[in-house]
């Protein structure tokens, strides 16, 4: 009884979407006859589907580029605020994770302004350095969204490092600092090691987060001018331009769902990795 208002919506917000998706998937929409049963075709169709794949490529390559920086960036912010030799540290943890509480709208309209070639600071830049650099032009999109996204995130996996710090037992550190282990040491061998489970979980929240990149690209592509960005330039902007672009609800479910699969595989497996290291420890 004490679950089940959880139950009740989990069931309307997650089960019963999915299980329509999943039905959905296998049909069709045709000019004439309308909407009619497929079967795997839409799946067929879509192992074959170039758009698709390139949009996943895509966005692995961003997410194995992307993720890794912003994970060591937020286990370096950790690790100096946990060390107590930092000045205010109380202002730097709150000033780092504001950024997470902007929405992600709001944040990509700000950043399309900031770093824009008609108002923002790389128009004074060319102008000064006779240059004519544009961090939205097709050469640099991939970083400008990279450093939107981790402005965001960074401070959010840095509370989860750093909670997990807090957590270690202060005998460690004496034991340590009696034993002459100098602060890297310590770093090294007693603080790294204890923000292993963490690290899973946060690489399996970043890695989620990336491959459902959707917000930044669909922005900019109608903020900024020549960006290169197409309709399936990420996997969610191609199924969402399927769905509401040209009424392919059961094609649009059939790759949602096969991305799904690919996110579930992947977590899965750092998951795995993550608990045999964490029995191999024990």
């Amino acid at each position: 009884m004490f679950v089940l208002p959880f139950l009740l919506l989990f069931t309307f917000v997650f089960i019963i979407p999915l299980v329509y998706s999943m039905y959905i998937s296998f049909f069709g929409h045709q000019l004439i006859g309308g909407t009619v049963f497929v079967g795997a075709k839409n799946y067929l169709e879509l192992l074959r589907d170039p758009l698709l794949w390139q949009g996943i490529a895509r966005v692995l390559i961003f997410t194995a580029i992307q993720v890794p920086l912003m994970l060591i960036i937020s286990i370096c912010l950790a690790l100096a605020i946990d060390s107590k030799r930092l000045y205010g540290t109380n202002w730097c943890r709150i000033s780092i994770f504001i950024p997470y509480a902007v929405p992600g709208v709001i944040s990509t309209l700000m950043w399309g302004f900031i770093l824009g070639t008609r108002y923002g600071l790389f128009k004074n830049f060319n102008e000064i350095s006779h240059t004519d650099i544009n961090p939205f032009s097709p050469s640099f999109i991939m970083i400008s969204i990279g450093v939107m996204i981790s402005w965001a995130a960074i401070g959010y996996n840095m509370l989860i490092f750093y909670s997990s710090l807090k957590a270690i037992s202060p005998d460690l550190y004496e034991a340590a600092v009696i034993d002459g282990a100098s602060y890297r040491q310590i770093d090294r061998y007693i603080k790294l090691p204890e923000i292993r489970g963490s690290l899973a979980i946060t690489t399996i929240f970043s890695i989620i987060g990336s491959v459902q990149l959707f917000n930044e690209p669909q922005i900019l592509s109608k903020m900024v001018g020549g960006t290169g960005i197409t309709t399936s330039w990420t996997p969610n902007l191609y199924i969402y331009n399927l769905a509401f672009g040209d009424s392919s609800q059961g094609y649009a479910a059939a790759a949602a769902l096969i991305m799904a699969i690919i996110v579930i595989v992947v977590t899965f497996t750092i998951q795995i990795r993550n608990m045999r290291k964490n029995v191999t420890a024990d």
